[in-house]
């Protein structure tokens, strides 16, 4: 039953990377294999076949103790897994929901403005530079959403956007692998105490920085960043000129992503707490800033925060809800025991990974690698469960960067992947042949620079 519940894993990821063929939306799949594999999880427990742990390290098993507490500790731990993957999907709908009120007070005509260049390559390096510098000081999910969106009105052509949002996903990794609060796994590390912001920045700056930066050398001469973009038919359309609320909302909406970090380091509350908290401001003000003179009922609708939830692709948040659940599920599932304690199965793999090579450099490469596969959250969660390392090892350092990064790999590698690919519609397969090679030599790039420095200057 074990292996049964892991193979149907695979195949979901499977049915996921094959949606265009088959013409099946990726959502479908990620659901189907979430509620598949705990509904199997849930019978196979009733029946005494295999136990389940929790977080705390707390296994439940029906055949041991009183059944009635035994279910309810499985209960309790299908809640505490979706309670967390709640505050993932609440940040996202916040972050979104922001960012299309911004859009529908055509805030980022603004910044649109600024960009005057029409040649592709500069253009290529101006987002670029964007995502990476932003998603440090936001988040790198925040940060795509924002320039993805950002992208439609500098480049009509879809054809070629999804070249420039696939390279986004490169930048926006790789400048929140360097930040406390770019990215959920550097946040984890940091929030367990095991980095501190001054040493994050000094040992994963660098290797993150080439990380963006050779990819970006390697892409800039590719066909598809070579000659003029089409920005004159975008300026004509009038939905790119700005509003009497454009700057307002503008500034309001990108202050209140920068808030977050700020509320959460104030009152200790997770960050989804403070996405919605900017959310109700961001509303506030928007429901009394006027777009334009004399604005009607009906057109009031039209810059409403109610129009900018319609526009969200909640498509995208179930795909996300699946394949957290599913994660979670293995993260559940005892699959073999560590010195004697039994471990779920993402744990007992990382445990087995680091017993059969014993280079720890080597093991966090190839954490990086799956972390472009299954989520780098649960696996950064393995981690800190696994090893005690003191507070600003290198190990920690290493890890960030790699889990970091290494999901920019595959397009459902990162949350930033799976927000683009939800907005942009980018194949799986696509990405895979033209943008996964372009990552995976950022990605040992900076891996190789991080470990020069590690044993020249540490």
């Amino acid at each position: 039953m074990i292996s049964f519940i892991i193979i149907l894993f695979f195949l979901g990821y499977l049915l996921i990377t094959l949606e265009h063929p088959l013409r099946l939306d990726k959502a479908v799949s990620a659901l189907l294999m979430a509620t598949i594999m705990w509904a199997l999880m849930a019978y196979g427990f009733n029946q005494g076949w295999f136990s389940i742990i929790n977080s705390h390290g707390e296994v439940f098993n029906i055949l041991q103790g009183d059944p009635t507490l035994q279910r309810d500790g499985f209960n309790n731990n299908l809640m505490h897994h979706f309670s967390k993957i709640s505050e993932i999907l609440f940040f996202l709908i916040g972050a979104m929901t922001i960012v299309e009120i911004i859009d529908l007070h055509r805030g980022f005509a603004l910044i649109k403005k600024r960009i005057t260049t029409t040649n592709k390559k500069k253009l290529l390096w101006i987002i670029g530079g964007l995502a990476f510098v932003l998603s440090a000081i936001i988040d790198n999910l925040t940060t795509t959403i924002i320039l993805v969106t950002l992208l439609r009105k500098l480049v009509p052509k879809r054809d070629y956007r999804v070249w420039f949002a696939a390279m986004i996903v490169i930048a926006a990794n790789a400048g929140g692998a360097w930040s406390p609060i770019g990215d959920v796994t550097t946040t984890m590390l940091w929030i367990n105490n095991k980095v501190t912001t001054p040493g994050l920045i000094e040992y994963v700056i660098i290797p993150s920085l080439i990380s963006f930066v050779l990819p970006f050398v390697i892409g800039s001469r590719l066909k598809a960043f070579k000659g003029q973009t089409v920005l004159k038919k975008a300026v004509a359309d009038p939905e790119s000129e700005r509003l009497l609320s454009s700057k307002t909302m503008l500034n309001v909406g990108l202050g209140a992503f920068v808030f977050v970090p700020l509320f959460k380091a104030i009152t200790g509350l997770p960050p989804y707490i403070g996405i919605l908290f900017s959310l109700g401001m961001v509303w506030l003000v928007s429901e009394y800033v006027k777009p334009i003179k004399n604005i009607t009922k009906v057109q009031k609708y039209q810059y409403s925060t109610s129009k900018a939830l319609s526009k969200i692709e909640f498509s995208s948040i179930l795909f996300f809800l699946g394949i957290l659940l599913a994660v979670a599920g293995l993260e559940s599932l005892v699959f073999g025991s560590i010195n004697g304690e039994m471990a779920g199965t993402l744990l007992y793999a990382s445990n087995s990974l680091s017993n059969a090579i014993p280079s720890m450099d080597v093991v966090i490469i190839l954490l990086g690698v799956l972390s472009s596969v299954i989520d780098n959250v649960p696996l950064v969660a393995a981690s800190i469960a696994m090893y005690d390392f003191p507070l600003d090892s290198s190990i920690w350092h290493f890890i960030a960067y790699s889990s970091g990064t290494g999901g920019s790999m595959l397009v459902i590698g990162s949350a930033a992947g799976v927000a683009a690919m939800g907005m942009e519609k980018i194949d799986f397969m696509w990405y895979l042949k033209n943008i996964a090679p372009l990552a995976l030599i950022g990605f040992l790039s900076g891996a190789i620079s991080f470990i020069l420095i590690e044993y020249l200057f540490l």
